[in-house]
């Protein structure tokens, strides 16, 4: 089904050779790996010298949405932003329902309206489209690169290399400078046969993320899906396992390029964006992945994450045992709560029954995923009991053509309910199910909570992930988990439904505003009440004397753990109040541990020699070996924070920006979950370190950290920096690890953050 080769290889037509088999044919290896398709779209965008290790990526267009881009517009407005010099989306799809915080959800819309007014946006209205739909409707072009400041920015198979970041990332293009990262390894994903009527994109996706996310076979690199079976795919079913290959933590993708992209462009109006994208010459790729797409099987990801990926005929058949294990791993996590979730109590009368069915958003509203599951369910019903389905198209134009098929009605008739385009399922926003429930969903995360349950509170559910064929079929069966392979019903042809579907164009034309290159510079941004400034940050002292705010011992920590998502979404516009909710989920006295630490800092700043201060801090520069300096002028105060492997998920810059907002200065990590974790970290101004995976036992919330000379490892590019760990009173020296920092990026951690490192140079 998957096979993964971990052997560089080199493509050539048909042919897949080892590297010692293309020498033999006389090829030359080495320029072999620049033919790649991503090679080539990467050196056209890259301004760094072609021999630099370091690229350097203008990006062509960005894009972000209402959680998001208002605090990108403010950090680049701090920074001497003017104009938006590429076409910027600014999409309205997360917090679109204005349910939660009075007026704040629509003062963004109103400042996100301002801001593309005044520096030459694109404004997309709520309940229009969800960030990635619109995207792929309206701007993908065939060999460009797209940036967003949402995890699954993917739009690899319209043939557009796109990347998800953090908000920084975003601002650095506004002002002119470059996505910098390390020339990325490329693993070939090569497709052959054609998937079983009820496999659907999600299926594929699932197996993969399944067979590459725990050992990390394609972390940071870029997947290219090419071979014989992608001519067997619908340009919409691509995209379905396209987006999903953030959660392989990939950094991006790209596909192979054919007619049926081509009609796909031409259906939207733009036919002259399509580039056909195809291997010229032998192609050196440094893994290679198999996928038989024709034996795939629909699968299903159990909680608490995509890659707990299991076939769903096996959950079926051996519940009781599946079902006893993740049950085990959420007790492990919420302790005695998670006895309410009782997942083995989900099997009765000889099935697996789930409480709630939901497709949505970027991964599972497409117009192909909608129309087959109302053929699915077409004479059927999802009953009157508990289990409910709701489906939310991901785009208006989408929906209407929902309407105007029949397939719509199909759903209504069946007892679905469909919704507006909208993300909120997929991050905790809406159709947060009961306590104890169990959601199958067409998303594309089920972290712990994401869906909106509070264990704090006494509240937990759980989300698997599913494709909408077998949730059609579920729901068919009124809730009882069904492959959509063993439920009787007539496909559409798969073949010709992306011609089928037309575009309707006006629904845009009459609704978004596009300013871009037309800038009012005279218009005044619209500040809602909620809508704050960031808060001054220093920049890095000499030295750092840091306490352990939280101790965090999961194998993976998620961004979802670091700031919750749902309800404070509504407060990414305000860093002061949304900080507030940092790990309130995974570990919540942290805040007020860090204020505390902050309220020391607090007072350094005001008075360096301060007496009490001095007499606090005197032991433990004493029980560390190290000279009692007569004041703190050079000694910063903060909090931080260990995790074996934080920051798998969302993109969201404020896992990292409410730290320091608390008064963070580091992570201490084994290793990082994503590379946009530790951008986000970097760029404000925090510094990520890597420490042996040993210390985790001898860590504990409290210990204090003593990082002398740090100012100075920092500028001169150390990659290793003694330090001190203070655990019950004795002390012990350990290396931090400080490697791969750009020159940029030691200037923006020394400076204390983006926004200051922005000031400087526009200063200067």
């Amino acid at each position: 089904m998957i096979e993964l080769i971990d052997n560089v290889v080199v493509i050539d037509g048909d042919s897949i050779k080892t590297v010692e088999e293309a020498r033999a044919k006389g090829m030359d290896v080495e320029a072999a790996r620049k033919n790649t398709l991503a090679a080539r779209i990467l050196a056209e965008h890259n301004t760094a010298a072609r021999e630099e290790a370091t690229l350097r990526i203008r990006f062509d267009a960005l894009a972000s949405h209402d959680i998001t881009y208002v605090g990108i517009i403010q950090t680049a407005r701090a920074s001497g932003l003017r104009e938006f010099p590429m076409p910027y989306a600014l999409t309205n799809c997360h917090n679109s329902l204005c349910a939660v915080g009075g007026t704040i959800n629509e003062d963004d819309h109103v400042f996100g309206l301002s801001a593309a007014r005044k520096y030459g946006g694109i404004f997309v209205p709520p309940h229009l489209a969800v960030i990635h739909q619109y995207v792929r409707e309206m701007m993908a072009k065939c060999g460009g690169m797209i940036l967003g400041s949402d995890s699954h920015t993917r739009y690899g198979a319209l043939g557009v290399m796109a990347v998800g970041e953090g908000g920084p990332e975003l601002v650095k293009q506004l002002l002119g400078k470059t996505w910098d990262v390390p020339r990325p390894q490329t693993v070939a994903i090569w497709l052959t046969g054609t998937p079983c009527p009820g496999v659907g994109p999600q299926d594929v996706a699932l197996a993969l993320i399944g067979a590459v996310f725990k050992n990390g076979f394609v972390k940071n690199k870029v997947l290219e899906f090419m071979g014989p079976g992608v001519g067997n795919l619908s340009v919409e079913y691509r995209c379905g396992v396209d987006v999903m290959t953030t959660e392989t933590t990939c950094l991006s993708s790209i596909w192979t390029t054919d007619d049926k992209v081509r009609a796909y462009m031409q259906n939207h109006g733009r036919v002259e964006d399509y580039q056909e994208l195809r291997l010229q010459g032998p192609a050196c790729y440094d893994a290679l992945i198999r996928i038989e797409l024709d034996k795939i099987v629909p699968m299903i990801a159990l909680p608490f994450h995509p890659s707990n990926a299991w076939p769903i005929a096996e959950v079926v058949r051996h519940g009781r045992e599946i079902l006893a294990q993740t049950q085990a791993e959420a007790e492990r996590q919420f302790g005695t709560a998670a006895r309410a979730l009782d997942l083995p109590g989900k099997i009765r009368d000889g099935g697996v029954w789930a409480d709630q069915g939901i497709i949505a958003g970027c991964a599972g509203g497409s117009f192909e995923n909608l129309v087959t599951a109302a053929a699915i369910l077409q004479g059927h019903s999802t009953g009157n009991g508990n289990f409910a389905l709701s489906v939310y198209p991901a785009s208006q134009p989408q929906g209407l053509a929902l309407v105007k098929n029949g397939a719509a009605t199909k759903l209504m008739l069946a007892g679905a309910i469909i919704k507006n385009a909208f993300c909120g399922p997929c991050f905790g926003a809406g159709d947060t199910p009961a306590n104890g429930a169990l959601s199958i969903r067409h998303a594309t995360r089920n972290f712990p909570n994401r869906e909106g349950s509070k264990p704090v509170n006494g509240q937990l559910s759980a989300v698997a992930l599913m494709d909408a064929r077998s949730i059609a079929a579920t729901a068919a069966n009124g809730g009882r988990l069904t492959p959509a392979t063993e439920q009787d019903w007539t496909a559409p042809h798969m073949a010709t439904i992306d011609v089928n579907y037309i575009f309707e164009p006006e629904i845009y034309r009459r609704r978004v505003f596009n300013g871009f290159g037309h800038a009012e510079s005279q218009v005044d941004l619209v500040l809602g009440p909620n809508i704050t400034d960031w808060p001054a940050m220093s920049a890095l002292p000499e030295h750092l004397l840091l306490q352990l705010a939280s101790v965090i011992t999961d194998p993976v920590t998620t961004t979802d753990e670091l700031i919750p998502s749902g309800e404070t979404s509504s407060l990414r516009s305000n860093p002061l109040k949304l900080s507030e909710y940092a790990l309130s989920r995974k570990d919540p006295a942290y805040v007020g541990r860090a204020k505390a630490i902050a309220a020391l800092e607090k007072k350094r700043l005001a008075d360096p020699a301060d007496a009490e201060l001095l007499t606090y801090v005197t032991p433990l520069f004493t029980a560390c070996g190290q000279s009692v300096p007569d004041d703190l002028k050079n000694v910063g105060l903060g909090s931080t924070i260990f995790a074996i492997k934080p920051g798998d998920g969302s993109a969201r810059e404020q896992a990292a920006s409410c730290q320091k907002v608390l008064g963070g200065w580091a992570n201490l990590a084994v290793e990082y979950a994503t590379k946009r974790y530790r951008s986000n970290l970097i760029n404000w101004g925090m510094l990520p370190f890597l420490v042996d995976a040993a210390l985790a036992d001898s860590l504990a919330v409290g210990d204090w950290l003593l990082v002398p000379d740090v100012r100075e490892a920092v500028r001169s590019a150390k990659e290793s920096i003694a330090a001190f760990v203070l655990h019950k009173g004795q002390a012990q020296r350990i290396d931090l690890m400080l490697k791969e920092l750009t020159a940029d990026e030691r200037q923006i951690i020394l400076e204390g953050c983006l926004i200051n490192y922005y000031n400087t140079y526009n200063n200067s």
